[in-house]
């Protein structure tokens, strides 16, 4: 996997040759009592990494129902600028979903909206341990989906307006677009329910309105067909990805991001048969895979041609100069998964220690 300089919106044949930074989902702005979901100054020091590099910041929400770190309004899209701006070396693209369903809280008390009203079976919420519990989400109208859609296309201008190169749409990780995808969370019986075409409905409707906006060669999407993440799995993954892949066509977005079928949940992983190499050959795009890669293996699906980019999340999160340690085989900084989630601005973020090549 080779690393080069650019300092210029990568065109498809540019970002294939770039390592990618998934970076791990940090409460820098999270907390509405600490943060209030507003990009913080001390989040400067996201780009701790060597040039080249391709790099994707957090998950960050589209409206004030995403309850996660967010860049719709004027001061956010502020906010973000110096952040931005300090990543000059690459590319740095915003990284925009829903969690939906999975929100307790939202503004003036209402629930969380999904695909669906059913409540989330769970006892375990991602980066939590135990004891988890999830209100009963509202089922959106299709007219409030209209609006959803139309709050993804806002949010892409208002990113590229605060000096992002290009956005990625979450479709992954049980967020709102994955539920409406899985047919065990999807159980509507209107134009977005029911056949995988109806399903995928409404995540192709944001990429259309996304890319129409900001202009395809800027618009990423990052698919996990076949995770069940709170209870968000689909009884057939390989059609949900074949399907996926083929529709992302008509649109010439610049990337598709997939995680891996082995990691079932955040954490887990699982032996299995399934691979994403018949999704990888009808996507006409760049193509990145993800999920508990290391230097090695990651070469080796590249040398085969299984993916154009691998992404490291936990690696380059504990190793900030990830691609020069590739570069020269050497040993890396061992991650801390028990800081991953934590507010403290330094500990387990950029505490991480460089390579010293001169010892």
């Amino acid at each position: 996997m080779a690393v080069v300089v650019v300092s210029d919106l990568p065109d498809s044949s540019k970002i294939r040759r770039l390592m990618k930074w998934e970076k791990i989902e940090r409460k820098i702005g999270h907390d509405d009592k600490i943060y209030d979901f507003m990009a913080q100054t001390h989040a400067v020091n996201y780009p701790r990494t060597t040039k080249g590099r391709f790099l994707i910041c957090e998950g960050s929400g589209i409206s004030d129902c995403s309850r996660v770190l967010q860049a719709y309004e004027k001061n956010q899209i502020e906010a973000w600028k110096p952040i931005v701006s300090s990543s000059e070396k690459g590319c740095f693209s915003a990284n925009f979903g829903m969690l939906a369903e999975f929100q307790n809280f939202q503004p003036n008390g209402n629930p969380p909206v999904s695909c669906t009203d059913k409540l989330i079976q769970s006892d375990v919420r991602i980066g939590e341990s135990d004891g988890a519990f999830f209100s009963q989400p509202h089922r959106l109208t299709v007219e409030e989906i209209s609006q959803v859609v139309d709050d993804f296309r806002v949010a892409a201008k208002h990113a590229i307006e605060a000096g992002f190169d290009g956005v990625e749409i979450h479709g992954a990780n049980g967020y709102l677009i994955d539920q409406f995808m899985k047919d065990q969370v999807n159980d509507r019986a209107d134009e977005y329910g029911g056949s995988i075409e109806n399903r995928c409905r409404f995540p192709l409707e944001i990429v259309k309105a996304v890319a129409q906006e900001i202009g395809p060669q800027r618009v990423g999407i990052r698919l996990s067909p076949y995770a069940d993440y709170n209870d968000c799995g689909d009884s057939n993954p390989d059609a949900l990805s074949l399907y996926m892949a083929e529709a992302l066509n008509k649109y010439n977005i610049l990337y598709c991001h997939v995680i891996e079928p082995r990691m079932i949940t955040q954490f887990e992983e699982d032996i299995t048969e399934s691979s994403l190499l018949a999704m990888r050959k009808v996507f006409k795009g760049t193509f990145i895979v993800a999920g508990g890669y290391n230097r090695d293996d990651g070469n080796e699906v590249i040398a085969r041609g299984g993916a154009d980019l691998v992404a490291f999340g936990r690696l380059f999160l504990a190793n900030p100069d990830l691609p020069t340690r590739f570069e020269l085989n050497s040993g890396l900084n061992k991650y801390d998964r028990n800081t991953f989630y934590t507010h403290d601005p330094v500990v387990g973020y950029t505490d991480y220690p460089f390579l010293d090549i001169n010892s």
